[in-house]
Parts: C-alpha cells; sequence; structure tokens
C-alpha cells in the first residue's frame, strides 16, 4: 500500500493511461479524485474503481479553463481534504504537416498540452507548501524528446511540459514537493484513434521491443514517482516507459 494515507488528483483519468495511473494508486491506498472533460467515460471508470473497494470521486473538467481548474481543486479539498498527488495525464493529439496546420489547431494542442499543466500545477501548489509534501507527475511523450514529422505542434507542447517540469523541480523541491514526468512511447488507447493507421504501424514496427505499450505499463512510472521513498529522489526527472523509441 505505497499510497496509503494519500489523496491523487488525475487529470485524464477517462483515458487509457489516466485509467490505468488511477487503477493501480487505488489498490496501493491512495484516495483518487478523477477529472476529465468526458463525464461519460469518466463514470464507466469511476463505477469501476469504486467496485473494486476505492475511494473514489469523479468531476467534469476543462483543464483549460482557469475557472474550470480552479474549482476542481476546491472540489477535491472539500471532498478528500487535500491534493498529496497531482497527475497530469489529459492531453491531445492530431495529425498535420506544419505547411497545412492552422493556428486554431496549433494553439488547440498547445492548451491541452502545455496550458493545462501549468494551470493544474499552479492550482495544487499552495496546499502543497501548506503540508510541505507534494508530488507532481507531468504525462509528456517521447515525440517531444525526439519530433516527428506531421507532430510538430504535438512535439513542441510536450517538449514544453519536460522544461516546464524541469523548472518546476528546482523552484519547490526542498519544499517537499517533487515534480517529474513520464514520456511514454506509443500506447494501445483511443488517445491514438484519430490518426492515420499508416502511421501508427509504421511507428510500431521500428521500435525496438517491436510493439506498442499498453496502459498499464505506463502506470507503474507514476506510481514510483508518486510514492515515498521510491521517489524521493527523483527531482526533474523524465522517465521513459517507451520500448526503447528514446533511449537516454
Amino acid at each position: 500500500m505505497l499510497l496509503e494515507d494519500r489523496t491523487a488528483l488525475i487529470t485524464g483519468a477517462a483515458g487509457g493511461i489516466g485509467a490505468a495511473i488511477a487503477q493501480l494508486f487505488v489498490e496501493n491506498g491512495a484516495r483518487v479524485m478523477l477529472a476529465d472533460a468526458d463525464f461519460e467515460q469518466l463514470q464507466v471508470v469511476e463505477k469501476r474503481l469504486l467496485e473494486a473497494g476505492g475511494d473514489v470521486h469523479a468531476r467534469q473538467v476543462d483543464v483549460t479553463s482557469e475557472r474550470d481548474v480552479e474549482d476542481l481543486i476546491t472540489a477535491v479539498e472539500r471532498a478528500l481534504g487535500r491534493v498529496d498527488i497531482l497527475v497530469n495525464s489529459a492531453g491531445a493529439i492530431s495529425e498535420a504537416g506544419v505547411e497545412a496546420m492552422t493556428l486554431d489547431e496549433w494553439r488547440r494542442i498547445m492548451m491541452c498540452n502545455l496550458d493545462a499543466v501549468f494551470l493544474t500545477c499552479r492550482a495544487v501548489l499552495p496546499g502543497m507548501r501548506r503540508h510541505g509534501w507534494g508530488r507532481i507527475v507531468n504525462i509528456a511523450s517521447q515525440i517531444g524528446q525526439r519530433g516527428a514529422p506531421r507532430f510538430a505542434h504535438y512535439a513542441a507542447s510536450k517538449a514544453g511540459v519536460i522544461a516546464f517540469t524541469k523548472s518546476l523541480s528546482r523552484e519547490v523541491a526542498r519544499e517537499g514537493i517533487l515534480v517529474n514526468a513520464i514520456a511514454p512511447g506509443p500506447v494501445l488507447t483511443d488517445f491514438n484513434k484519430g490518426l492515420a493507421p499508416e502511421t501508427l504501424a509504421r511507428t510500431a514496427s521500428m521500435l525496438p521491443l517491436g510493439r506498442s505499450a499498453i496502459p498499464s505499463e505506463i502506470a507503474g512510472s507514476a506510481l514510483l514517482l508518486a510514492s515515498s521513498p521510491h521517489g524521493d529522489v527523483f527531482v526533474g526527472q523524465t522517465l521513459g516507459p517507451n520500448c526503447g523509441d528514446v533511449m537516454l
């Protein structure tokens, strides 16, 4: 029970990676607030975890809205007391060459992937500072480390998450708040359903492991970073469960 007596907020909890992290956190004793824009699917995840005996709550949220994020933190504190652990798993992806990409689409991906991380991190910091303890885990991507054709906007947003993680970790580590990131490689989830099938097939075939990951294989990295003492000396790091796509 590595997270016993801890409270976790997971954004993007209706998605494959977010839901897998929520399940593993519940199995390890955490109280969990599930947050996502897709409330119908979020309720499916909530029901499954409640049936498994978890102390779980769910709230619909637009993580690109400053007001929504502030209200979310208030709701967590009222329902569960505090936010010990924040996992930023909400995000968006699309595929387009730079020349054909609209400014609206560039901004949409930046808002969903980078602005949202800034807003949620900023919102939880006062509470974590009051308690002198916190763990923040930001879900980035291996594409943010190496780039990819037709994904310049997505790569830029995820590289921004990695740089933001490093900078924030230097601000708050001595206050007991550790900030780290996870940069998964391709993962078999509905997150990628809007991408071209040939893109997914080509990416998987080029991985040294020869296959994409499944969400439960990513969740363990989040548990490591969120737990103590196992995560106590990870500061500004980016873990890479990426099937060998990026080797650092």
